[in-house]
């Protein structure tokens, strides 16, 4: 069963040859030193063979020695933070771990890459009472290269870590550093012994010229902004993908969000890539937003109708309403949550990966895509926004009801559309995309909030109904399909009033680089 730990840790290393720790019993906070010995260290890091968990920054190891010998698998969370998830002791790669590796790995191999013997020299930082606040030690290390290339190359080296213990203020950190490098330690030049054995056992790579660049006005074609978009959105699918594994935060929202940003480019930039090649990896990434947000749809419907209900006086809640909500949303939540990960396991999942991939190295470039960013990016979004002016128009035509609830819901589609495309513009055109975006927003979430109250309309229905079968009052349900009725009565008469702001001035004048 794999367990995962917060490692806050810094690293040091000497500016000669000896590492030498201060005493840090004068360290503010710290009461005393507990020697806790010398631990024997051996460790084998696993990669693909192009190093692609090293290239994100992440780590897979296998040690023993020590008290949490096993597998440890590290994500970054930000500067010397980390999440270690780990597993026990096993011949291979434990299932868990692997498939947080997915998305990078796909269809490759995780073999043996480097080989870590640390000789650490530990102790602990305590408080006045004995709690632990810090563990701090010297590790001698000996990295040998596995695999193919460097395969025997050494390194040498000692490095001091200081890794916060649970619980602790994160301020000692800062003053254990400053007693640290009055001593003559630095910060440690790599972020992760894994990071310096690599570089220093590095086959070396012969000098190359350097590539000829096509000067132009503005600095980049349009071609190359929309790609670098792609990039970080292709990016950002694989990075998000063990993060809805683990069910950390906002993660399934973020993914979803991700693709959407990748197939809405698809699209808003046909004139820059060939629409007959992308069209159809634009509708893999609409299968795939699709499944991760059965997931999203209903955590964000769940968080809306509790906070319906405990708003609501309790004179006003009639029968076992909040039990009923709970039971209601934990299957939904089972449900969903299936559905996300047999989504993420499927060889359909790896295959729009691979696509994406090809996509990018082999860009299918039209004329458009080589012409200034500054003169082909407005007009992409321009054509964007002339859509969903004509489906706001269109919407509010329509007298209020279902026809006009799902013209709202086209045009909130298409608002989303628009502002993806503005954002994706922003690098090239600076701050006019960026505000026209941020009131393109506006409108997207005035009419996001309009079909979630069509949405809970629909659930409150359905338990209201659920209600009435069990011999239960259906009333507090039914009071709470008048309020989501009123909220998107509301949305729809403040539809036109936003819809001015975000338009004036008009568009093509604010899009001008």
């Amino acid at each position: 069963m794999a367990e995962t730990k917060r490692e806050i840790e810094r690293k040091y290393e000497a500016t000669g040859d000896d590492v030498r720790l201060p005493g840090l019993t004068g360290v503010p906070g710290v009461a005393r030193v507990a020697e806790r010995g010398v631990a024997e260290l051996d460790a084998v890091y696993y990669d693909t063979q192009d190093l692609r968990l090293a290239a994100d920054s992440l780590t897979l190891r296998r040690r023993t020695g020590g008290d949490d010998a096993g597998w440890h698998l590290k994500f970054p969370v930000a500067t010397g933070i980390r999440d270690e998830i780990r597993a026990p002791l096993s011949p291979e790669v434990p299932g868990s771990l692997a498939a947080l590796l997915r998305s990078r790995v796909r269809g490759g191999r995780l073999d043996p890459v480097v080989r870590l013997v640390s000789s650490r020299d530990l102790r602990h930082l305590l408080g006045e009472d004995g709690t632990p606040l810090a563990e701090v030690s010297v590790d001698s290390v000996r990295a040998v290269r596995l695999g193919p290339g460097r395969a025997g190359a050494t390194a040498t080296w000692t490095e001091v870590e200081v890794e916060l213990a649970d619980g602790a203020d994160p301020a000692l950190l800062d003053r254990v550093d400053q007693r640290l490098r009055e001593a003559g330690l630095r910060p440690a030049r790599s972020a992760s012994k894994l990071a310096r054995a690599l570089a220093e056992t590095a086959p070396a790579v012969p000098d190359l010229p350097e590539p000829r660049t096509v000067e132009h006005t503005d600095g980049s074609t349009a071609g190359d902004h929309v790609l670098a978009y792609l990039r970080a959105q292709r990016d950002a699918l694989v990075a998000h993908d063990p993060a809805v594994r683990r069910d950390l935060p906002d993660a399934v929202h973020r993914m979803r969000v991700a693709s959407r940003r990748l197939r809405s480019a698809l699209k808003s930039y046909g004139k820059v890539l060939d629409r007959t090649v992308t069209d159809p990896l634009g509708e893999e990434l609409k299968w795939l937003a699709g499944e991760l947000g059965v997931d999203r749809d209903r955590e964000v419907l769940t968080a809306r109708l509790q906070s319906r209900v405990a708003a609501l006086p309790r004179t006003l809640v009639l029968g076992p309403v909040q039990g009923r909500l709970r039971l209601w949303s934990v299957a939904r939540r089972a449900d969903a949550r299936r559905t996300t990960l047999a989504a993420l396991d499927s060889p359909r999942h790896l295959a729009l990966l691979d696509a994406l991939d090809a996509l990018l190295a082999a860009p299918p470039l039209r004329p458009a895509a080589h012409r200034p960013a500054a003169k082909a990016l407005p007009k992409a979004v321009l054509k964007e926004y002339e859509r969903l002016a004509g489906r706001i128009a269109h919407a509010l035509e329509l007298a209020p009801g279902d026809q006009r609830d799902r013209a709202l819901h086209d045009a909130r589609k298409a608002a989303k559309r628009v502002r993806y495309a503005a954002e994706a513009a922003v690098p090239a055109l600076g701050a006019p995309a960026r505000k026209f975006a941020k009131r393109m927003k506006a409108v997207q979430k005035l009419l996001g909030g309009h079909q979630d109250s069509v949405v809970a309309r629909e659930a409150l229905r359905a338990l209201a109904v659920q209600a009435q079968l069990a011999g239960e009052s259906a009333f507090t349900w039914g009071l709470l399909y008048g309020q989501e009725e009123a909220a998107g009565a509301d949305g729809e008469r403040e539809l036109p009033e936003v819809w001015r702001g975000a338009s004036r001035p008009k568009p093509r004048r604010r899009l001008k680089a």
